[in-house]
């Protein structure tokens, strides 16, 4: 098991970069939404870089994800003139591209310099952690359909009716995935050759979907595993002719594709899952109550962080296998915190409420803040456990069912800002406020039919 503290070996990095044919290096940042934002620089830049660090323009948390600027932001815009930030790799995410010819490939953040800054924020939060004892190791899984086109076979039908790689609903099924086998084989191989090692991969209910669980690990790798997932399994697919899509929600007759978050804590030598007892009749210690009466707290103070698009709560429905009320269950999928204590080595908590669309940073960040926060304050589980349909389990609450009123909450929550920090919160927030005013501004299709006609 790796507790991140390993370091690698500086000298053996700078000479695979130095010996590489290509004479060239990639890097790249994870903007606000979770998505890859990068440059291919020359191996002499990246010596430079490795020793100072480098300028990033600060317009990647200025911008929406389609490179909007946003007008209601003051980390950066306009009037700063979107000036560079200094960014720094982080040599640990040192990897080798196994369908670009291996090239070299590191991720940076901005920890020195922005706080509004998601690799940065998690590193904070996991800091947090290690101070009080804990080593959190979690993991994300990821359900994503996929479609026979091309960014421009997708735009010229409108993004409307594209085709699904397999037809029919057939979850788990053996037949579909060898239908497919090279992407699906390619996956598994070249995501492994990447450092995204797969736990497992399978077919899901619907056409054309794939699930697949990360295998677990600290923290931080964890969430840069998981990030570079997304990215990494369109640009497999991409080369095929085969487009993924990470949307919570593509289709309303078929469910929605989960980012479930997996998490426990360990003791400093990463021997002792401090997670479980198993003289308790749900196999909890004491830690992990507070820790999950923690999360069931300040789930509606944070729900952005797990669910940050409109189209997160197209998938937050009754009966499609997400959650809608804030309740807990042991081995129950219904509820929004799913408790898996059948041994000392794997009991973990599963945080059921995120996205595929989820920013892996934010989501585990949000996971593990308000978990501590219960450790802190020594909350007790005094929710019961839900046992049958937490679909119908409105006892605690349910969760605020679109991005509006979820954003709304976490603005003016003073748990949010104590667990993030206000600059964080104001500019997250404000980024999923200008995300509501973009959709409120669209004629949809829906409305076309509706009314073009008849009103």
């Amino acid at each position: 098991m790796n507790n991140n503290s390993y370091k690698v070996d500086i000298q053996e990095i700078i000479s695979y970069v130095d010996n590489h044919p290509s004479g060239k290096v990639k890097l790249a940042i994870v903007d606000i939404d979770g998505v890859l934002r990068g440059k291919v620089v020359h191996k002499k830049k990246f010596h430079s870089i490795l020793k100072g660090g480098f300028g990033f323009c600060d317009v990647v948390f200025g911008w929406d994800i389609a490179d909007v600027c946003y007008d209601n932001v003051t980390v950066t815009g306009w009037h700063s003139g979107y000036p560079d930030a200094e960014a720094h790799i982080d040599p640990n995410t040192f990897r080798k591209i196994p369908w670009d010819n291996n090239l070299p490939f590191f991720l940076a953040d901005f920890s020195q310099s922005l706080n509004v800054c998601p690799r940065a924020l998690l590193k904070k939060i996991r800091q947090q952690a290690v101070e009080a004892g804990y080593m959190p190791f979690f993991a994300q899984e990821f359900e994503w359909f996929n479609f026979e086109e091309t960014p421009e076979s997708i735009r010229a039908k409108s993004f409307q009716n594209p085709t699904p790689m397999t037809p029919g609903m057939f979850g788990y099924s053996i037949l579909r995935s060898s239908l497919k086998h090279v992407f699906f084989n390619k996956l598994f191989d070249e995501l492994g050759e990447f450092g995204i090692p797969l736990e497992g991969i399978h077919t899901e209910t619907g056409p054309g979907v794939y699930e697949a669980a990360i295998l677990y690990d600290d923290i931080l790798e964890s969430a840069d595993r998981a990030a570079l997932f997304k990215t990494a399994v369109k640009e497999i697919g991409q080369r095929l002719g085969i487009m993924p899509t990470f949307m919570a929600k593509w289709h309303p007759d078929l469910p929605g594709c989960s980012g479930h978050v997996h998490q426990s804590l360990w003791d400093t030598g990463v021997n002792t899952n401090l997670f479980y007892n198993e003289n308790d009749e749900n196999g909890m210690s004491d830690l992990m109550k507070s820790y999950v009466a923690g999360q069931l707290y300040c789930l509606p103070h944070i729900l952005p962080m797990y669910a940050p698009t409109i189209n997160s709560y197209k998938r937050l429905v009754e009966g499609a296998w997400a959650p809608t009320t804030v309740t807990w269950g042991r081995d129950n999928r219904t509820t929004a915190l799913r408790v898996l204590t059948t041994g000392s080595k794997s009991a973990r908590l599963e945080t059921r409420v995120c996205g595929s669309d989820s920013n892996p940073y934010l989501a585990m960040a949000g996971c593990l803040a308000s978990g501590l926060w219960g450790i802190k304050n020594g909350l007790k589980l005094e929710q019961p456990k839900t046992i049958g349909n937490g679909y119908e389990d409105f006892s605690n609450g349910v969760l605020p069912r679109n991005l509006w009123d979820a954003s709304q909450a976490m603005k003016h929550s003073d748990i949010a800002k104590e667990l993030f920090g206000e600059e964080f919160v104001s500019h997250f927030v404000s980024t999923r406020e200008w995300e509501w005013r973009e959709f409120a501004k669209a004629v949809t299709d829906w409305e076309m039919k509706r009314y073009f006609e008849l009103i």
